[in-house]
């Protein structure tokens, strides 16, 4: 057993399949293969089932992953801890972000991190909240970014930028054009939200109850994955949603959709950077004070 076959094994099973794991970890796909068919031989135990178009981890696999991960973990704390006793900011960061920053935000700011740092180089992977808490939490990712705060023993939070938070509708609907629609209204008209998880859903609840309004009175009518969809959605005439202004904007402009002009909305949110506690890699710390340069 090696550690190129535990890299390999925990790329496979993050990304679910051997062509994704050559993407990740710069192998061929017969090499990915070779290294996991190696690591099943030194153990003696198959790890992984290929099922059509995916691939599922075996009872041995399930017992192996936990291990597999922690002695990554201490290999990259042991990495990080060298780097601290060098000049040079270099090595891979894996980041876990929610879907505004993922799309909208990071993406423009990892580009001069990229120069100042040449050394250096980025994975960016969007998750809901919960799951961006999780993986900072598990070492998978070195550093998250949401848009709401969501407890975790592992992790510390630290506000950057912030975001607001838009109610919209469609064009047509009788909510739009109107100024001060009681919110009583608007959560009589059905409505596309987020997924459990999500920091747009968690900040849009807590603003219905502050409001007095309990969210499972809402008339859900679809949970969709992205603030992208839910938009699609509203511009469809399925009903009214919440979403970054990041996402709304290009849609009111050209007029598919509407504003509700609802009491406590616009929502102005912080967005998080969420940190593991503890030592972090040298480029870690960089992209920390990369992102605090930025949006001061």
């Amino acid at each position: 057993m090696n550690i190129s076959q535990l890299r390999a094994f925990i790329a496979v099973v993050d990304l679910g399949s051997f062509s994704g794991a050559a993407k990740t970890t710069g192998l061929s796909q017969p090499a990915v293969t070779m290294q996991i068919q190696g690591l099943e031989s030194d153990l003696g135990a198959t790890l992984l089932e290929r099922r059509y178009r995916k691939v599922e981890l075996t009872e041995a696999g399930r017992a192996l992953l936990p291990y597999a991960r922690r002695v990554m973990s201490e290999l990259e704390g042991a990495r990080s801890e060298i780097e601290r006793l060098s000049d040079t900011v270099g090595g891979h960061l894996e980041l876990a972000v929610s879907t505004t920053p993922g799309q909208y935000i990071l993406p423009r700011l990892l580009g001069s991190f990229l120069r100042a740092y040449p050394d250096a180089s980025v994975s960016l992977r969007v998750y809901d909240s919960a799951d961006v808490v999780e993986r900072v939490e598990s070492g998978e990712a070195h550093l998250g970014m949401t848009g709401a705060r969501i407890s975790g023993p592992k992790v510390e939070y630290e506000e950057m930028g912030t975001d607001r938070l838009l109610m919209i509708c469609p064009h047509d609907s009788p909510l739009a054009g109107r100024s001060g629609v009681p919110l009583d209204e608007v959560v009589e008209h059905p409505f596309i939200v987020r997924e459990t998880g999500s920091g747009t859903r968690i900040v849009f609840e807590d603003a219905l109850r502050a409001a007095g309004i309990d969210p499972s009175d809402l008339q859900v009518v679809m949970e969709l994955g992205t603030s992208e969809a839910i938009v699609n959605a509203v511009e469809g005439g399925m009903g009214v949603g919440v979403v970054s202004h990041w996402m709304a904007d290009k849609a009111l402009a050209l007029g598919t959709v509407a504003l509700v002009n609802a009491p406590g909305f616009p929502v102005t949110r912080p967005f998080y950077t969420v940190m593991p506690r503890g030592a972090r890699p040298r480029a870690a710390d960089a992209l920390i004070g990369h992102l605090r340069r930025e949006f001061a």
